[in-house]
């Protein structure tokens, strides 16, 4: 939805509270709430998406605009009275990816995501000056390929790394309501914004109908999720490793994290091991844990000039590690050097192409010009995140592959002789399936000294 002259309001007022943040990093802000208005919740508002699902009260968007102005103004007064109940997060499960796996997603109310809506504003306002530049999941103006290219720069800059590769299990279940009131009150002591926070903590979750309220975790999902797990990372993993680990270390190292996905880097395997030695201490201590057979220490060492992508005179090779969708590995370049190349992990590339085919087994019936748009729109939308510097092979196999199976499921359209693939050759030159393309481009970091 397109800025409002309400919008450039707003935006002029959370600049005051940056700009007050950033002048005393310190500072914990006692009053806040005065800035949760109409106005902000218009906002607030305009920034929510209207079409997703709905939340345990069942309550749509075109519901709730019969009566805006007074559901809004009813908001604000529950809002800051006090008198504000969270509903229960409705839960549903997703495929994970990996096997059978699946990830919980909690589905808010709409006035829930309208009213964490208002609140993200504020805190953002003020994390935002506090948050590492290591850390760019959910942040304005911030992305996954922002994260991928910086971790290629630092990479390529010293050479390779010793790549500390870590995963947290179930963060978002795990995450301690008691150290995160704590965090929060370093810099927010609002009490009716502390008082939000702590119901939609505390909400329930919902889930095939029976209700039940987690002493610990914030529900995916959620609008407010996000920017609280950010903070709770912040203070437990970004500061610590910039104020207290980077110092004592013999060489450089790096962190990137996207939540609660992340990497560190070193330039020397010492400095790694002996914080892959104390990590898991260090996240204990605030109730969190590493999953100990998918945190391991890869060794990523520029190969020698006379390797071989195989490994080298004595069949050593450098390792691989998988972040945001994708395997980092050492290649050659065009031109013959060694370089970190990017390919789509292998199974992200294997999700994406089981739901290409139960999309079309499930929709081989609709018109042939109907499926090709739909299947053109999923491809680009592969492309668009996947579509990156050294990833064609895996680009023009996945086109290769649902073409593939685009055409299986055409030749069951009816019974009886199947056509041949000439048929589908002419089909494909009215219909051609888009070609793959790079859309996110490495080689601007030449002109910062990166080779």
């Amino acid at each position: 939805m397109p800025e409002t002259p309400n919008s450039e309001n707003v935006s002029t007022r959370q600049q005051r509270i940056a700009m007050l943040a950033k002048q005393s990093p310190q500072m914990a802000f006692t009053a806040l709430n005065h800035y949760l208005d109409l106005d902000w919740l218009r906002e607030a508002l305009r920034r929510t998406r209207k079409d997703g699902a709905v939340g345990v009260d069942g309550q749509t968007w075109a519901e709730y605009a019969k009566n805006l102005e007074a559901n809004l103004q009813s908001l604000l007064d529950r809002a800051k009275s006090g008198t504000y109940r969270a509903p229960p997060v409705r839960r549903v499960h997703i495929p994970k990816g990996t096997g059978n796996e699946t990830r919980p997603i909690g589905i808010p109310t709409l006035e829930d995501k309208l009213l964490q809506r208002a609140v993200v504003m504020v805190l953002e306002s003020i994390y935002e000056q506090d948050f590492c530049n290591g850390s760019y999941g959910f942040r304005p103006s911030r992305s996954a390929h922002q994260a991928l290219d910086s971790l290629w720069t630092q990479t390529m800059k010293i050479g390779g790394a010793w790549i500390l590769e870590v995963d947290i299990r179930k963060f978002f279940d795990a995450l301690d309501h008691g150290h995160l009131r704590t965090f929060l009150q370093r810099r927010v002591r609002d009490g009716v914004l502390l008082r939000l926070i702590g119901k939609w903590l505390n909400a329930g979750v919902l889930e095939d109908g029976c209700l039940s309220y987690p002493e610990s975790g914030s529900p995916q999902g959620g609008v407010i999720s996000p920017i609280l797990a950010n903070v709770f990372l912040h203070y437990v993993l970004d500061e610590w490793f910039a104020q207290e680990v980077q110092p004592r270390l013999k060489g450089r190292a790096f962190l990137i994290r996207y939540a609660d996905d992340f990497v560190i880097g070193f330039a020397h395997e010492e400095d790694a091991r002996r914080v892959w030695e104390v990590l898991p201490k260090r996240f204990g201590k605030y109730g969190l844990t590493l999953h100990p057979q998918k945190t391991k220490l890869v060794p990523f060492r520029r190969p020698s000039y006379s390797s071989t992508p195989k490994g080298g005179p004595d069949g050593d090779r450098p390792g691989t590690f998988d972040l945001l969708g994708f395997t980092h590995y050492w290649s050659r370049s065009r031109k013959g050097n060694w370089v970190v190349k990017r390919k789509t992990m292998a199974s992200r590339f294997t999700r994406a192409l089981r739901k290409i085919a139960q999309w079309c087994r499930t929709n081989r019936h609709q018109p042939i010009a109907e499926q090709y748009r739909i299947l053109s729109q999923k491809m680009r939308g592969h492309y668009a995140y996947y579509g990156i510097t050294g990833n064609s092979v895996a680009l023009n196999r996945f086109r290769e592959e649902v073409r593939r199976v685009w055409r299986k499921w055409l030749v069951r359209r009816k019974r009886g002789n199947r056509p041949p693939w000439s048929w589908f050759a002419r089909l494909q030159k009215r219909y051609r399936l888009p070609n793959a393309v790079t859309i996110h481009s490495v080689y601007h970091k030449r002109s910062k000294g990166v080779t």
